[in-house]
C-alpha cells in the first residue's frame, strides 16, 4: 500500500522508554521501503496514558506500541480489544481508526513464536516439555503462544506462587504451576526452558536457576535483548544447549503492528538484525 500524500507516524509509549531499540527498527522499515514517516520514543507517565493515547488521532499518528508499564492498563482505555489481547490480559499494540477510536492488540505472541520459528526451523512446540519463567505479561505471552502452537505441558514457575497460579486460572489447559523451590528440578526432561523475567538484563542481578537437570538438546531462550548474550543463556551455550536471545521477539512483533498501521508486512532480513545488534553491544 502506497502513502505518497501522507507523513506516517507511530511510537512507542513507556515509562521509561528512551532506552527502547523500537525506533531504530520502525524508522529502518521506513527508509527500506522509501516512506516518507518517523517512529518515535513517548515518555508517558501512567497516569496520563489515558490522555496520551486520546491525543494520537488528532495528532496524525497511526497508532503506536505500548512497553512497560503500560499494556495492562490500556486494556481499560482503548474502544476495542480483541480476543487475543482479552485472553492474554495485554495491549502491546493500539491502532487509530480513521474515526479516532482506539484498537488494541497483543503482538508479542506472533513475535515470540515467529522469532523460534526463524531462528530454529525444526522446533516443534509438542516435542516436549517446555518450562516458563516469570509471572508477568511476558510469561502471560509466551504461555499463551506456546498453548497455541500445540504444547502439551508447560511448567510455569515464579517467585510469586500466587501471580503464576492466576495465570494457569486463566489459561487452563497445558498449563501447570511449579513453585519458586522446585525450578531446578522442573527443567527435567523439558524441551525448552525461557526466561520472561528481567533477570540478567543490563544492570539486574542473573537469573538464579541451575541447568545441571536441562536436557543437552533443550532450547534455551531469554526474552531479554540487552545484552544480547545474558548470563542465563551464555551458561545454556556453554553446556551445549541451543539458544535464542530475545531480539527476534522485538523485530517480529512489529510486522503485524506495520500491517495494521500502513498495510505493509516488512520483513525481518539478516541486514536489520545486523544493524539492531550493533545498537546493543
Amino acid at each position: 500500500m502506497a502513502h505518497p500524500d501522507r507523513f506516517l507516524l507511530a511510537g512507542v509509549m513507556g515509562w521509561p522508554v528512551m532506552h527502547s531499540r523500537s525506533p531504530l527498527l520502525h524508522n529502518y522499515w521506513f527508509k527500506h521501503h522509501n516512506l516518507a514517516g518517523t517512529y518515535v520514543p513517548l515518555a508517558i507517565r501512567p497516569a496520563d496514558l489515558g490522555p496520551a493515547l486520546r491525543a494520537l488521532h488528532p495528532l496524525g499518528f497511526a497508532g503506536c506500541n505500548l512497553t512497560l508499564p503500560h499494556k495492562q492498563e490500556a486494556l481499560t482505555i482503548v474502544d476495542e480489544v480483541d480476543t487475543l489481547a482479552k485472553s492474554v490480559g495485554a495491549i502491546s499494540c493500539v491502532v487509530v481508526r480513521p474515526d479516532g477510536s482506539l484498537a488494541g492488540t497483543n503482538n508479542d505472541c506472533y513475535g515470540f513464536i515467529h522469532s523460534i520459528r526463524q531462528e530454529q526451523p525444526g522446533w516443534r512446540a509438542d516435542s516436549g516439555p517446555s518450562v516458563v519463567i516469570g509471572g508477568g505479561g511476558g510469561a502471560r505471552a509466551v504461555c499463551y503462544s506456546l498453548a497455541q502452537a500445540g504444547a502439551r505441558e508447560i511448567r510455569l514457575v515464579n517467585r510469586t506462587f500466587a501471580r503464576a497460579k492466576t495465570i494457569v486460572g486463566d489459561f487452563g489447559g497445558p498449563l501447570k504451576v511449579l513453585p519458586w523451590e522446585q525450578r531446578h528440578e522442573a527443567l527435567y526432561d523439558a524441551a525448552m526452558v525461557v526466561n520472561t523475567t528481567s533477570q540478567g538484563m543490563a544492570g539486574q542481578s542473573p537469573l538464579d536457576i541451575e541447568l545441571d537437570k536441562l536436557p543437552a538438546r533443550a532450547l534455551a531462550v531469554d526474552i531479554i535483548y540487552t545484552p544480547l548474550e545474558t548470563p542465563f543463556l551464555a551458561s545454556a551455550r556453554k553446556r551445549g544447549n541451543p539458544t535464542v536471545n530475545g531480539l527476534g521477539m522485538l523485530l517480529h512483533q512489529g510486522r503485524p503492528s506495520w500491517k495494521a498501521w500502513f498495510g505493509i508486512e516488512p520483513e525481518v532480513t539478516a541486514e536489520l538484525r545486523a544493524a539492531m545488534e550493533k545498537s546493543i553491544t
